[in-house]
């Protein structure tokens, strides 16, 4: 391979990887601390869900052929995050952004699919 290329190559999966560390601390977080009763729903069993949720959700993320199926399930979980925060009066402006990017990280590896 050339430069150009790998140059191209750690470009692509740059977004993808800042976006994806995000989502991993945050599932480990749920599951590790599982109790949090800050949260809408405080049930332990439904944290640990959607740690293991988010962690599957990235593992499609990452595989190019379930790109899109884990892009959407990321999309959807931070949606929904961001309704919450609407409805708590939180600043929701971060979470929105992280729709965004997860949605530029997918488009970035594999633009022909947008078309």
């Amino acid at each position: 391979m050339k430069l150009r290329d790998i140059i191209i190559l750690i470009l692509k999966w740059l977004p993808t990887v800042a976006i994806s560390i995000f989502y991993i601390l945050n599932a480990v977080d749920k599951i590790i601390d599982s109790n949090q009763t800050e949260k809408v729903i405080s049930n332990s069993s439904v944290m640990i869900s959607t740690g293991i949720f988010l962690l599957v959700s990235v593992i499609l993320f990452f595989y190019n052929k379930t790109m899109f199926i884990g892009t959407f399930l990321l999309s959807l979980y931070m949606t929904l995050i961001v309704f919450i925060h609407i409805y708590k009066d939180k600043p929701f402006e971060v979470a929105a952004l992280i729709v965004i990017s997860t949605i530029f990280a997918c488009y970035i590896r594999n633009p022909k699919q947008f078309n």
